[in-house]
């Protein structure tokens, strides 16, 4: 076991550097690791610091605002001038999508393609890298979210995508909504952390042997 500071410019250094140093000090030779467990703060620090992705919300027509207005609960019940955190997504990237579902899973409203479409292309123009898309009882009928995350793939690969109906399939909006938003918006750093440390593990010959490198899975826990 072994604990190194973070990073911040690189945090796949301070892992690095603390693999190599816990091997060095056990004496264990890195062709007899097969598997590494590895906790990181990456995540919440990010959320935190609101350090995550420039993200949008692509909801039901008409729900745009049920991000901000959330639920009754408050962590100081009795506070009449509480301020809640901002919403990690701000009102001006929360877009209404033409589609309704019942909750029986029935279809009310189809999914209206080209509007999609039209504000996937609004996404690309105002550089948006990451999306999250929620819409009313997914979790009862996913077909309206993945056909958006079609969509999204083939108008807008670069951009990053989370289905609430994949992320947290639960009834309650509010709850779905900002879970999917939580995970798309870190999802980007995340990325760019895990290929940052497996290229690092494939060039260093100091810190990887080739075969621990083509069996070990570098995964998020």
């Amino acid at each position: 076991m072994g604990k190194v500071l973070t990073t911040s410019e690189d945090p796949s250094e301070g892992l690095e550097s603390g693999l190599a140093e816990l091997l060095g000090r056990e004496g264990v030779d890195t062709r007899q690791v097969g598997t590494i467990v590895h906790g990181t703060t990456l995540v919440t620090n990010a959320l935190i610091e609101r350090r995550g992705a420039k993200t949008a919300l692509l909801i039901t027509e008409g729900f745009r605002d049920a991000l901000a207005i959330g639920t009754e609960h408050r962590y100081d019940m009795y506070d009449v001038f509480i301020e809640k955190p901002e919403p990690l997504v701000p009102r001006s990237l929360r877009y209404g999508v033409r589609e309704r579902s019942l909750d029986d899973g029935s279809v009310m409203l189809g999914l209206d393609e080209e509007q999609a479409r039209a504000v996937v292309a609004e996404l690309r123009e105002r550089g948006v890298r990451a999306v999250a898309v929620s819409f009313l009882h997914s979790f009862r009928n996913p077909a309206h979210e993945r056909r958006v995350g079609e969509i999204l793939r083939e108008e807008a690969p670069e951009i990053s995508v989370s289905l609430s109906s994949e992320v947290a399939p639960e009834i309650r909006e509010y709850e779905r909504t900002s879970t999917t938003i939580a995970n798309v918006y870190t999802r980007p750093l995340v990325e760019g952390y895990l290929s940052s440390l497996e290229a690092g593990w494939g060039d260093s010959a100091s810190t990887c042997h080739s075969t621990l490198c083509s069996r070990t899975a570098v995964r998020p826990v």
